[in-house]
């Protein structure tokens, strides 16, 4: 039994699953999980000594790879001056004029502990912000583990066929409207029948916690232009996209502005934080100013900034994206060759620092094409590829990342990797 084997049969006894979250347990893969002792650069050692070149980087925000120098050393000096302190600190100023510089829309923000608790505090603020109930979400977004939005979400609740979670009443379910990613005329259609009731529409513009879909020409702005006209407000959740795609996440890529956006992962340069922004006139509706409530001991936690000050200030400085943009289409164009070569339907989907590949005869648009298509090759070509060096994100539904550290020497091997694995199958 190797030393991976014998912690998560351990764990099995003490945590539920063995897991402390569904989709590290490596089952929509046909595998058992192994247990990582260190990371450094774009790989991962485990603790039975195997290397391993990660595409999953914490689940996006490692951009700079495992254990970068300049965020370690900011760490190491905040961590000098104390661990936390429950009252105000200057690295929450810094940090909200770095997401106020970079982000779109953003006047405001407050800081939380995770991305699901941005979520959480977004449609609550939004829903104080307009005296609605209602709120649309899209089926395959994941938004965290938050009652009214685990109706048909993404991540591991989609890898494990549960994407309506037990313990959401229906009461709290009734509140939230699910439409297909990409589909305009539902939406016009929705607005139509629940006008004087929608709060919000809440979205990944990018969904890519059911592997990385893309916004249809005209989608982002018909959503855009509802909220204006029927008073809601649209909420970005780039919890995984933002500063991941371009300085403004997804803004950077297209019009669109939304009336709040939800930030966390790069934002914490590794560990745990979460952050919401926007309009200052809905943003005042919060406590102290307003009568919505959020807090939290850590929110804003001195450690967990100075690290996300370091990332931004990294990637404002060295602006990578053209760099990732170029591994990400390099994958790409490799794996989708070798693909046509061995007569698969692939449909690989890839932005900048993020891909997925999808088999499907059919273009994959929405969460009801990601489930029509075909897990099946995906397992094999991870067992595969996990066998020879190269970690992949460990379900069919779940975007991959690149990081800085991904060097020639990195992206061509696993190039070799993936197309050996595709010519296997």
């Amino acid at each position: 039994m190797s030393i991976s084997e014998e912690l998560f049969a351990r764990a099995q006894e003490l945590i539920p699953g063995g897991v402390n979250s569904p989709v590290r347990a490596f089952r929509s893969v046909g595998r058992s999980p192994f247990y990582t002792a260190s990371a450094e650069g774009c790989r991962l050692r485990t603790v039975d000594g195997a290397e391993l070149i990660d595409y999953v980087l914490t689940w996006g925000p490692a951009i700079f790879g495992h254990n970068d120098a300049e965020i370690r050393a900011a760490v190491s000096s905040a961590v000098e001056r104390g661990l936390g302190f429950g009252t105000n600190g200057p690295a929450e100023v810094r940090m909200a004029e770095l997401i106020r510089q970079c982000v779109p829309v953003v006047e405001k923000v407050r800081m939380t502990n995770s991305g699901t608790e941005a979520t959480m505090s977004a449609v609550r603020l939004a829903r104080g912000f307009t005296g609605r109930s209602k709120i649309v979400k899209f089926a395959g977004c994941f938004h965290g583990h938050v009652d009214s939005l685990l109706v048909k979400a993404g991540s591991g609740a989609l890898t494990f066929g549960n994407p309506d979670s037990a313990g959401v009443t229906p009461g709290v379910a009734a509140d939230t409207l699910v439409l297909e990613y990409n589909d305009a005329a539902g939406a016009e259609e929705i607005f139509a029948k629940f006008e004087e009731e929608i709060a919000a529409v809440i979205l990944e513009p990018y969904p890519g916690n059911v592997g990385l879909l893309l916004p249809e020409p005209g989608f982002l702005e018909k959503l855009r232009e509802l909220c204006t006209q029927h008073g809601a407000v649209l909420i970005f959740d780039e919890v995984m996209t933002g500063f991941r795609l371009s300085l403004q996440g997804t803004m950077g890529l297209h019009p669109v502005r939304p009336d709040l956006v939800c930030l966390g992962k790069i934002i914490g340069g590794g560990l745990p934080v979460g952050a919401f922004g926007g309009r200052a006139d809905i943003m005042d509706r919060l406590a102290p100013l307003g009568p919505v409530y959020q807090a939290g001991t850590f929110c804003g936690h001195p450690v967990s900034l100075a690290a996300g000050i370091a990332a931004l200030e990294k990637l404002l400085r060295d602006n990578p994206y053209p760099q990732l943009e170029r591994a990400g289409r390099c994958i790409r164009d490799a794996v989708t060759t070798a693909a046509e070569e061995k007569g698969m339907p692939l449909r690989f989907h890839q932005c900048g620092s993020m891909f997925t590949f999808f088999f499907s005869e059919k273009p994959v648009r929405n969460y009801r094409a990601v489930l029509a298509s075909d897990p099946e090759p995906f397992r094999k070509i991870f067992r595969e590829a996990l066998d020879a060096g190269v970690f992949l994100p460990p379900s069919p539904y779940e975007s991959a990342f690149l990081s800085t550290a991904h060097d020639a020497r990195a992206v061509e091997k696993t190039v070799e990797v993936l197309t050996a694995a595709i010519a296997k199958c």
